[in-house]
């Protein structure tokens, strides 16, 4: 008797070592150092229920001494899919933190080639890696190897431009730069990568200048596996614009994120065709703040209000008497004071909005 197989997901495919994965949403939230922790992931969680997730990079030497093993064993409790970013120069370390990401629950394993941080890169670990492709296609292949499920790749065009003054993202379709990236991209693929994330700047530009989409666009003609784009996606229309340039499988947002965590939904409703979900006004901005605040405190004492003082000082912008709350935040000597703080602005926007102006940006 013949059996009708099960429809499978919507989405992007990956099929892993053994354990396929679909992502069914086209907008993924970077990895975010010092940003993406679990509270702030639950948060973008909210307005894209979908999308794919990171912990924040994980050293895989710190985790075979026993740091960091919180990033990746809180992941295990939370909803949707949460991808596991690891960072090393040594395959075989790599390797062992993914077999312990996957065992805590990891959706994919990604390995992160593109940070510019130096303490990062000159340990041969980030971006470092652009300039020993030998190692890097050894360390995609040994992760690869040790685990079921997929294994992706987050990098850049580069370590700078060879057509050029280092610093210059690349020369356009053709040039010396763009045909590097795409001879380096398609080395990772070759290595067992299943999706690659590229960050549309060489390591020397940073976070400096535009994006090259238009590399990008090179990149995935050339490339077999999903190719997401990364750089200077900030709003839905830029996100919509990209993909129109790149033909890339789906976007990646990072920075734009940070104070705005509602922007991964808005950008994933513009691409699937719905309607968007408001950006929060003022007060809404206010008590999200708040919610962050205790949700730090209450699980790292005080030390969360070291964590929240940035996260407020993003979220609280775009209204009247903002600057004036932001220094007072970051002054603030106990939560207790800086909880005061926020209710009292909220309550002062409140009172402050006409009917008009309630559920505006």
């Amino acid at each position: 008797m013949m059996t009708t197989p099960s429809p499978q997901p919507a989405g992007l495919h990956l099929s892993g070592n053994g354990e396929p994965r679909w992502l069914r949403c086209r907008v993924l939230q970077s990895p975010l150092a010092g940003v993406s922790d679990r509270i702030f992931r639950a948060l973008v969680r909210r307005w894209a229920p979908d999308a794919l997730l990171f912990t924040e990079m994980v050293n895989a030497t710190s985790l075979e001494l026993g740091h960091g093993r919180r990033k990746v064993e809180e992941l295990a409790g939370e909803p949707g899919p949460i991808g596991v970013q690891l960072f090393d120069h040594r395959p075989e370390a790599m390797a062992e933190a993914a077999r312990r990401a996957e065992a805590a629950g990891a959706f994919l394993i990604d390995i992160n080639m593109g940070c510019p941080v130096k303490k990062i890169t000159g340990k041969g670990g980030g971006s470092g890696l652009i300039r020993d492709p030998e190692l890097a296609s050894r360390i995609v292949a040994t992760v690869a190897a040790a685990v079921r499920i997929p294994v992706t790749v987050k990098t850049r065009l580069g370590w700078c431009g060879d057509a050029g003054p280092c610093g210059q993202a690349g020369d356009g379709e053709g040039g010396a730069s763009t045909t590097a990236a795409v001879a380096w991209c398609r080395r990772l693929e070759e290595a067992g990568a299943q999706l690659l994330t590229l960050h549309g700047r060489t390591r020397e530009q940073g976070f400096r200048g535009r994006a090259s989409w238009e590399a990008i666009a090179a990149v995935k003609r050339a490339l077999r596996i999903p190719v997401i784009a990364n750089g200077d996606v900030t709003s839905p229309v830029e996100a919509l614009r990209c993909l129109e340039i790149t033909g890339a499988d789906g976007v990646m947002v990072g920075r734009g994120t940070m104070g705005a965590p509602w922007l991964v939904g808005q950008i994933d409703a513009a691409l699937s065709g719905r309607p968007a979900p408001a950006t929060p006004d003022a007060a809404a901005r206010i008590a999200l703040a708040a919610e962050q605040l205790q949700a730090l405190v209450a699980e790292r004492g005080d030390h969360g209000l070291l964590i929240a003082r940035k996260h407020m000082g993003w979220t609280c912008t775009g209204f009247s008497g903002a600057p004036q709350l932001r220094h007072a935040l970051m002054r603030a000597p106990t939560p207790a004071a800086a909880l005061e703080l926020l209710q009292a602005a909220g309550e002062s926007v409140r009172a402050a909005a006409s009917p008009a102006d309630r559920g505006s940006r």
